[in-house]
């Protein structure tokens, strides 16, 4: 493994981070059913298993009288006196598939984390941009409900693999970006993210070659249909406004290149955005080094300098 724009973490920090490793085993990971690299739909009905001491809010709807899919499972420590920074997950499953029901940041509920995982609409529901409608519409949920639920409205963290890693670096780079934003509610809150965690996500439709799965998601090939592959591709709004970023791509990905990870750092770099890319040597899309204690590690430390530390959220 190794980091192509390494950053120093907080030493500060360490003794959360240890708290923290002491919960992530991997085999309460694999339960937490991640994305395989199939991009396999959870099994329907299932239900990851907590961590002592989390209590779970199950499909709660994030639009008002919306689609089935607009529901999500929020995760919380039990008896914390103090509003919690939010992690969201969102699933992969190339558009077509997936579930709620698999979330691995549950166990940094432990750590101090409010964790939400979200469903969103699929491409057979909908097509472009229904899913980033959807995703930023539970982002403005949360803050409106944030008194409600004990939340941080100003520490929003996103997280998310493959199809999911795309939506949340689109939730990251597209604050402000009105034709994203969807009619799905809460109008007079901001959809900003403070923090992105991607795994393996597209970048750019234009030359990540073609797919099924992104036919149906763009509604038709991307090059034959390029205002619509430009306006879902994340590098499209790269600028000085995007969220922190950490990327973690596998070098042996042959689903989505790592290109697409390496031109999307190098792009966020240009513009003085903080962003570390983490390459996982012998990697596929998804996979267990992705789970291990060192990327979890990474990841937590991640959020603890960008979700713990008080800096408002921008409008």
């Amino acid at each position: 493994m190794r980091a192509v724009t390494p950053q120093s973490f907080a030493s500060r920090r360490v003794p959360q981070v240890l708290n923290l490793l002491r919960v992530l085993g991997l085999a309460a990971l694999l339960n937490a059913g991640l994305v395989s690299a199939q991009e396999k739909v959870a099994r329907p009905g299932s239900k990851p298993a907590l961590p002592a001491g989390v209590r779970a809010l199950r499909d709660l709807a994030y639009v008002e009288g919306g689609h089935e899919r607009n529901r999500l499972d929020l995760y919380l420590p039990e008896g914390s006196a103090r509003p919690l920074p939010v992690i969201v997950w969102v699933h992969g499953g190339g558009w077509i598939g997936g579930s709620k029901a698999g979330c691995p940041a549950i166990p940094f509920v432990t750590n101090g984390y409010a964790v939400v995982s979200i469903n969103y609409r699929l491409s057979h529901h909908a097509i472009f941009p229904a899913q980033i409608h959807d995703c930023k519409a539970a982002i403005r949920w949360l803050r409106a409900h944030a008194g409600k639920y004990g939340l941080d409205p100003d520490h929003i963290g996103v997280w998310g693999g493959s199809a999911g890693g795309q939506l949340v670096m689109l939730l990251g780079t597209t604050a402000g970006v009105k034709e994203l934003e969807g009619q799905g509610g809460n109008a007079g809150q901001s959809s900003r993210v403070q923090a992105v965690v991607d795994w393996f996500g597209p970048s750019d439709f234009l030359t990540l070659g073609p797919k099924d799965t992104r036919t149906k998601l763009l509604g038709g090939d991307a090059l034959q249909n390029k205002p619509m592959a430009i306006k879902a591709s994340p590098m499209t709004y790269v600028s000085k406004d995007a969220a922190p970023f950490l990327i973690m791509h596998g070098d042996a990905d042959k689903t989505v290149a790592l290109s697409q990870s390496e031109l999307f750092a190098q792009a966020l770099k240009k513009e003085g955005v903080e962003v570390t890319l983490v390459i996982l040597r012998g990697a596929g899309h998804s996979g267990p080094q992705f789970q291990g204690l060192e990327s979890m590690k990474q990841i937590g430390e991640f959020f603890a300098r960008h979700l713990t530390q008080p800096k408002p959220a921008q409008p």
